[in-house]
């Protein structure tokens, strides 16, 4: 691969979610395996990061649907669909390790922004997790926390989060909106792709879609807290402690999920505007922390809501952003770019950096305010993370 090929694929890949359309609204039928067969790693094989927690972690893949609710994108789908992959501590390592994703969810990925014949879908799927499929649960109760990701990625993109929180004790249900992804498999080999990428471009869409994913999330606490739904799953949870995160729009969901649903006490927004007004509304004095990038969130940025949000939270709150990080510097695709060799130099920030900063600061938050940690990191600006800066405390 060239240097230029692979800056244009980097670049291709790194904006991946920012605009729309991106695909058509039609259901895509499978016609290749669903899962990659297990195997061991080699040079050639992509990573996620190690995890840094005591608990082994097991996964688990819900199907869930809300027959109360139509599908906001599709008129002819009668209820809302959701695609849940459920991260949790286990009791031991030793079963077969859980996929990050189907190669027909990582073709159309990669077919998305023209990188087909640059990355192989095969490579991107068989990226090596740290979880293990239907691992016992560990014994005890464990906080809930749920991560909705951008606007056309699949859930898939924060796995090392969700993997990581789940191996410091938490439960983390990482969801897939339907038709809100550029391709999310669902039983039965339907793959549905993004209808809501043609649909949604103006501010009332935005916010519309914002709202539905808030529905989305407490559809999700509410099967998740039921025996009848999850089973053992529901065992795990204390649904006293309940937290939410997201990156770009499903940041904008956290909010949104937490201004309708009191079961949530904390939230997290990775690098997204709010798109509902009033920005940060409702929140009460729950804990709410903003971290982003630099050139995007900072006070003096131009188009982000954030300093409307500012002001309507009232409870703990962080306002940080990240010298050198972009939008995706929160997510696993950088981490991944780096192992593929197409670092790009105009992004100061690395890949393995970015991930190390949205690991502390996002378990140190969680911890905090779900376990009642101590956490010196959140006080101010500490000289192992000179590139966060602290816009303003309380």
């Amino acid at each position: 691969m060239t240097t230029r090929s692979r800056r244009a694929a980097l670049a291709a890949l790194l904006t991946l979610g920012l605009s729309a359309p991106l695909l058509g609204a039609a259901s895509v039928p499978s016609t290749r395996g669903r899962q990659l067969p297990t195997r061991g790693v080699d040079e050639s094989e992509l990573a996620l990061p190690l995890l840094a927690g005591p608990y082994p972690v097991g996964r688990r893949v819900l199907h869930l649907v809300d027959r109360h609710r139509a599908d906001p994108w599709v008129p002819t789908a009668a209820n809302r669909k959701l695609m849940v992959s459920v991260s949790y501590p286990a009791r031991s390592t030793g079963g077969p390790p859980a996929a990050y994703m189907t190669v027909d969810e990582a073709q159309l990925l990669l077919e998305a922004r023209g990188l087909s014949g640059i990355v192989p879908a095969v490579t991107v799927a068989g990226t090596r997790t740290h979880a293990q499929v239907f691992a016992s649960p560990a014994s005890g109760r464990f906080p809930l926390v749920l991560l909705s990701p951008g606007f056309s990625m699949p859930r898939s993109t924060l796995t090392a989060l969700a993997d990581e929180l789940a191996g410091r004790g938490y439960v983390v249900a990482s969801v897939d909106h339907a038709y809100e992804s550029v391709g999310t498999e669902f039983p039965g080999g339907r793959i549905l792709t993004c209808a809501a990428c043609e649909q949604v471009d103006t501010p009332v869409e935005e916010a519309a879609a914002v709202r539905g994913r808030a529905a989305d999330l407490s559809f999700v606490i509410d099967e998740l807290t039921s025996h009848r739904s999850t089973g053992v799953l529901s065992c795990m949870i204390d649904p006293r402690r309940i937290g939410v995160a997201g990156h770009s729009i499903g940041g904008a969901a956290a909010a949104a999920t937490m201004a309708v649903d009191d079961r949530v006490r904390a939230g997290v927004d990775l690098d997204g505007d709010f798109f509902v007004h009033p920005a940060g509304a409702g929140l009460g004095r729950r804990p709410f922390m903003m971290i982003g990038a630099d050139s995007t969130h900072s006070p003096d940025s131009h188009d982000t809501d954030w300093p409307e949000a500012w002001s309507h939270l009232h409870g703990w709150r962080r306002w940080l952003t990240v010298t050198g990080a972009e939008h995706f510097s929160f997510t696993d695709l950088p981490y991944l770019a780096d192992q593929l060799g197409l670092s790009d130099p105009a992004v100061p920030l690395s890949g393995v950096r970015g991930w190390s900063i949205t690991r502390d600061y996002v378990t140190a938050f969680f911890d905090l305010h779900l376990r009642d940690m101590p956490q010196p990191i959140l006080d101010g600006p500490t000289a192992a993370h000179p590139e966060v800066v602290f816009r303003d405390r309380v």
